[in-house]
């Protein structure tokens, strides 16, 4: 039976007079990668900042480790791995460089810096300065940085933000990765697809408030509609769509009725996205 690797208990954060968090509870369990879902300004960044101990709550209680991070914060820090959408990267010195100093900070004094970078598909680069990489390799520099400690949690906030297949694909790979070691990976981000492929839970964050927390796959299941897609010629040779709803008293006959009164090109049975869901539950997409 896994344990909780994070519990978070009614927490609240503020920004002046705005209220970025409202009363969020919810549990990350060990070994699991979790989807924290919504939109920019969800309280994605800030509820992943007050768990790595960066903020303070102004209400709540967090566990991480089974330590409390209000008062164990630096406990909390050595055992997780960071990695946040801004590159905050030494530019001026190298990607080893970088890595050397961050394991200095962090107490680390062994681990094999080659390695690290062929993980993150920077080999051959270690030497080069920063300021000469690209956003993507930044990125999985960065990454690399989070897992020098090779920690228990790894935070990554909006990782494939903005790169290219290639980059992203590597750091969904990295992810998977890290998952089979055995770390628990707490992935914020508004890219619905990516964690619908990478992740074992998701929760729905949408001002501030929790609206959803469940598998993909029960997500899609309680909220989303199957359909049958169909294309077909009509009689003047343009191409048209159908669509039958699934799992209705209706399908079988409506599926009989397609192919006895229309030349049906293609046909392909449809899921809801995370996406149709998320719209569903929240009332808004993702960039709404």
């Amino acid at each position: 039976m896994s344990t909780n690797a994070i519990t978070v208990d009614n927490v609240k954060y503020n920004y002046g007079n705005i209220q970025a968090v409202k009363g969020i509870t919810f549990t990350v369990k060990e070994g699991e990668i979790f989807g924290f879902l919504g939109p920019n300004g969800a309280g994605k960044s800030t509820t992943i900042k007050i768990l790595t101990g960066q903020l303070y709550p102004k209400k709540g209680k967090i566990t991480v480790l089974g330590l409390d991070v209000i008062k164990k914060s630096g406990e909390v820090q050595a055992q997780i791995g960071v990695c946040f959408e801004r590159t905050n990267l030494y530019e001026q010195m190298s990607a080893i460089e970088n890595l050397k100093l961050f394991a200095d900070l962090y107490g680390v004094k062994k681990f094999d810096v080659g390695n690290l970078l062929t993980t993150v598909d920077l080999k051959g680069r270690g030497k080069d300065r920063v300021s000469s990489f690209s956003k993507g390799m930044k990125q999985r520099l960065m990454v690399a940085r989070a897992l020098i400690s090779k920690p228990k949690i790894l935070f990554l906030d909006e990782p494939t933000e903005g790169l290219d297949p290639t980059s992203a694909d590597n750091i969904r790979n990295v992810i998977l990765r890290e998952r089979e070691r055995g770390a628990t990976v707490f992935l914020t981000t508004h890219d619905m697809l990516e964690a619908d492929k990478l992740s074992d839970r998701v929760a729905f964050i949408n001002g501030g408030e929790i609206m959803a927390i469940d598998t993909p796959y029960n997500l899609k299941q309680k909220y989303g509609k199957r359909l049958m897609k169909a294309q077909i010629t009509t009689e003047i040779g343009e191409i048209e769509d159908r669509e039958i709803l699934m799992d209705s008293k209706n399908t079988a006959s409506d599926v009989q009725m397609l192919f006895d009164k229309e030349k049906v090109v293609t046909i392909h049975s449809k899921e809801a996205s995370l996406e149709d869901i998320f719209i569903q539950i929240t009332g808004r997409g993702l960039t709404g």
